[in-house]
């Protein structure tokens, strides 16, 4: 039997890179420690996706969620590079969608908040991602987010409506 070749052929219509990230906020009963999950797409197709139980245990959901937009965003800096490697590149911002309103305001105000102070400024990043235009990040209803699937226990009928996304 001969063996089999696969060709990809990807158009430029289909290089819309987009990622949806999402967290179970003190998820764990017994150490409070919060779950968060990203996916990314290249068009319908799935590129990347991480589930990750915190480290730390924080006092915010905001906090856990901008965490994990600077995660997404490095993801994406990475696919970004190597879909140049293919000679292939993202001209637009990759879109970024989140359901914590307050971790996209946080992300897109580049200003000091004394009661931001404490957040980690590695994971302030996500801001020079967002003033190079190489990320922006919009709000995502939750009942319309597929990162749900990694960050929480979910009845039948919705893991199967997430699943098929």
């Amino acid at each position: 039997m001969a063996p089999s070749i696969y060709v990809l052929t990807i158009t430029k219509s289909a290089l819309d890179l987009h990622a949806y990230a999402d967290l179970d906020w003190a998820a764990n009963l017994v150490d409070r420690k919060s779950i968060f999950g990203f996916c990314t797409f290249l068009g319908s197709n799935l590129l990347s996706w991480l589930v990750k139980k915190q480290l730390n245990i924080v006092r915010s959901s905001t906090e856990v969620e901008y965490h994990a937009l600077a995660v997404v965003a490095s993801d994406i800096m990475w696919l970004h590079r190597l879909l140049h490697e293919f000679k292939l590149s993202i001209t637009t911002p990759t879109q970024v969608y989140c359901d914590n309103i307050s971790a996209i305001a946080l992300a897109n105000n580049p200003f000091f908040h004394a009661r931001t102070k404490h957040i980690e400024f590695n994971y302030h990043f996500i801001r020079d991602c967002i003033k190079d235009q190489q990320i922006s990040i919009h709000h995502i209803s939750s009942k319309d987010l597929p990162a749900d699937i990694f960050t929480k226990t979910l009845p039948i009928t919705r893991f199967l409506q997430l699943k098929h996304k």
